[in-house]
């Protein structure tokens, strides 16, 4: 028991410093927790416990929180608005990948085709924690760029499932029929679904309001818990993975008026076992192996990188993005995902993957792994930069230096078309900014001065030098990338003349506690211009 306390000690000392050090210079608290990972395991010989299922257990955890917050952002109506990224185009890219790499492996490689089959789907996945955590800390999630990578790392989350059961497949070495196989996954699915919609919706609901009427924290925070634990051994009953569960938990609170105090009350649970997942895939570190073979994984890790890099581009295009979110998605999704490590031990446990291949690929993933937050924070700059038919819509900041006195209008949907009409008539100064390709094109077809971009980065609005504006008007029709900009306008400055919409009393609420100036509830506003209407209309008899 000392010990095991003094390990923790130890680990929480030793992440504290590295992160402090890696914070000045810009760089992921994620390296820290992973150096922290491989410190503890030449410090006090944990080479060979790292497969404890304890550790991986409690790691996976800090996916399940992850896996929450991710539901809590996307509710049903949302996951129908996403189908066409999670089904199409994480179908495509998954699809593709796991194709290309296939073949490289079997044909270039010659490896067997079971074990070629068993890297080409692991390679095709990407990182969740890494990625989403990102996204998220950075407001790009809702950035074009940042729906697409989120509904295609959601389809891979999915995808985990019929790839673990391909494995036990392959394990039993066919004593199973591939259709017995199918159709006790398909039953298990209905039951699970059946579950958590049907009955989990009205317990989600339930027992979320009692708690949070109770007006005790501990209360409602254990009822969170529960919630989110049971749904995750329910799934994992099922053969389903923990944080697919975890996701469904995460949508069924977002239908409640309560998802906002999840989020919030569970973020320390989340960043602490996040970080006690790459404590754990820093323990998989074998040095001697790493510096014997370094050439090797380089190599290959840059190989991968490239080709999904490539082929998410295509399979993007095909579905009609722009070249710009195309190439940003491409990059954010290029590197090798955390659910590999169950892919290729689930492998090797079953004979299907040689030792000295397995350590091979590991240490390739958990490079990937420690790279990609070094360049994912770079990928707008990059693309911007070289993207040249998006151009004449980024913003140059040198271009607002000296202005004043302008209005910015965030979001030319129909409402910014509208306000963009009476600014004109009353020939005030504006700038449009929004986020969608489509809608800047439009604009500019009318002669409008518009860039693309997000108001939700702080740095796009002392871009437009927000300061010296007039007004922000909010247009967007998307509460929570609504609540998203104001929040930062807020941050950035509390002097600005800031204006919203809204559309129901669930937005108003939404936006509670931020400092908004104007609130403009559109039902309120047509309601009094009927009755206003009416007052001076002539009455036929």
């Amino acid at each position: 028991m000392d010990s095991a306390l003094f390990m923790i000690v130890v680990a929480l000392g030793v992440s504290t410093i590295l992160n402090l050090l890696l914070k000045r210079i810009g760089v992921s608290q994620i390296i820290g927790y992973i150096f922290t990972g491989t410190v503890l395991a030449y410090s006090f010989a944990l080479q060979e416990s790292h497969g404890s299922e304890t550790l991986e257990h409690i790691g996976e955890f800090g996916i399940v929180f992850l896996m929450l917050t991710i539901g809590l952002e996307i509710s049903l109506s949302k996951m129908n608005n996403m189908k066409n990224d999670i089904f199409g185009n994480g179908f495509m890219q998954a699809t593709f990948t796991a194709i290309a790499i296939l073949s490289i492996s079997f044909f270039m490689f010659e490896l067997d085709f079971k074990t070629s089959l068993i890297i080409g789907t692991a390679f095709a996945l990407s990182s969740t924690a890494v990625v989403l955590s990102y996204l998220k800390s950075s407001k790009e999630i809702y950035a074009p760029y940042g729906q697409r990578a989120t509904g295609i790392l959601i389809f891979q989350d999915i995808a985990v499932i019929p790839l673990l059961i391909l494995l036990g497949f392959l394990t039993t070495e066919g004593n199973e029929s591939v259709w017995v196989i199918l159709s006790d996954t398909f039953i298990s699915a209905v039951l699970v679904i059946s579950i958590l919609f049907v009955i989990g919706r009205k317990v989600v609901s339930w027992l979320l309001h009692f708690s949070a009427s109770s007006e005790v924290d501990e209360l409602f925070m254990g009822s969170v818990l529960f919630i989110v634990i049971s749904a995750s051994l329910l799934a994992s009953f099922f053969g389903f993975t923990y944080s697919l569960g975890a996701f469904v938990a995460g949508m069924l609170i977002a239908e409640t008026k309560y998802h906002h105090k999840v989020e919030y009350d569970i973020a320390p649970f989340k960043d602490i076992l996040l970080g006690t997942f790459f404590i754990v895939v820093g323990m998989k570190i074998d040095l001697i192996y790493f510096v014997n073979h370094i050439g090797m994984i380089v190599a290959l890790f840059a190989s991968v990188l490239v080709l999904k890099t490539v082929i998410t581009f295509i399979a993007l295009k095909i579905s009609k993005n722009d070249n710009s979110t195309a190439l940003k998605t491409a990059l954010s999704i290029s590197q090798i995902g955390e659910f590999s490590f169950v892919i290729f031990a689930v492998a090797s446990m079953g004979g299907l993957l040689d030792k000295e291949l397995e350590a091979f690929l590991l240490l390739t993933i958990i490079l990937s792994m420690m790279v990609t937050p070094f360049f994912i924070s770079h990928i707008n700059s990059f693309v911007d930069k070289f993207i040249e038919d998006k151009k004449s819509t980024l913003l140059d900041k040198k271009d607002f230096k000296s202005r004043q006195g302008h209005i910015i209008v965030c979001g030319y949907s129909d409402i910014g078309v509208s306000v963009s009409e009476h600014l004109d008539e009353m020939k005030a100064p504006y700038v449009v900014i929004d986020n969608n390709p489509k809608n800047v094109r439009e604009a500019q077809r009318k002669g409008i001065e518009v860039y693309l971009g997000d108001m939700s980065k702080l740095s796009m609005i002392e871009a437009l030098n927000a300061e010296k504006a007039a007004s922000i008007i909010v247009t967007l029709d998307n509460i929570d990338k609504k609540k998203a900009v104001c929040e930062t306008v807020r941050k950035y400055t509390k002097d600005i003349h800031l204006v919203a919409k809204i559309v129901s009393q669930e937005e108003r609420e939404k936006l509670k506690g931020i400092d908004i100036d104007v609130i403009v509830d559109g039902k309120y506003e047509v309601g009094r211009i009927l009755a206003d209407k009416m007052m001076v209309c002539q009455m036929r008899i």
